[in-house]
């Protein structure tokens, strides 16, 4: 069973619908029994990095989804401030991330006044490396983007896509059963529906 990890941050049940367009069962649940029994693990989220790892710490769920991805290496998918909070650390709130990749959160700070914060609407990905969780993903593809703060990865070889927004910066990372994307396959039509049957392929 794929899970959606009910954490009290964000976008749910639009992330459940994509599933479900798909034919695809999933689940949304924050019971830890329900959890470890996950053969998936999706982990949403919008909203303020340390507020999203304070409810993660506050409902237990940090040791769980812990030992399920560190131990067990269960795939599991982190969108938006999911993908955040699977980094080191975050300038959002200066807190300590779940540290899965090694990889920090920076904000945005631009001299161009054109360019607003936050980086909102259509952007394309560069593939930086074939996995099946690229597959299908083309240079012409547009996904959904909403973030003030983008992602870096330390290690060249964790970096699945680019995308450019006054720098070039990660917007999605693949480290062994370790996923992350900074834009928002649920709202991102066709192309993020071949996303998720990527990764519910992985």
């Amino acid at each position: 069973m794929i899970t959606i990890v009910d954490y009290g941050m964000g976008n749910i049940r639009s992330v459940q619908k994509i599933f479900q367009r798909l034919n695809i069962q999933v689940q949304i649940t924050s019971n830890h029994t329900e959890i470890l029994n996950s053969s998936k693990l999706l982990l949403p989220g919008v909203g303020h990095f340390a507020n999203g790892m304070k409810k993660l710490e506050e409902t237990g769920l940090r040791e769980i989804l812990d030992q399920l991805v560190l131990i067990k290496k269960v795939p599991i998918m982190g969108i938006c401030l999911g993908m955040q909070l699977m980094t080191k650390n975050s300038a959002e709130g200066n807190v300590v991330g779940l540290g899965w990749v090694d990889a920090q959160t920076s904000r945005f700070n631009f001299e161009n006044q054109n360019l607003k914060i936050p980086h909102m609407g259509w952007n394309q990905v560069d593939v930086k490396k074939n996995t099946a969780m690229s597959n299908n993903i083309l240079a012409v593809d547009l996904f959904y983007f909403v973030h003030s703060y983008f992602v870096s990865c330390n290690q060249k070889e964790d970096v699945l896509f680019q995308s450019d927004y006054g720098h070039s910066f990660v917007s999605g990372f693949e480290k062994d059963n370790i996923v992350g994307v900074q834009f928002h396959p649920e709202k991102s039509h066709s192309s993020g529906m071949r996303l998720i049957q990527n990764f519910s392929n992985k």
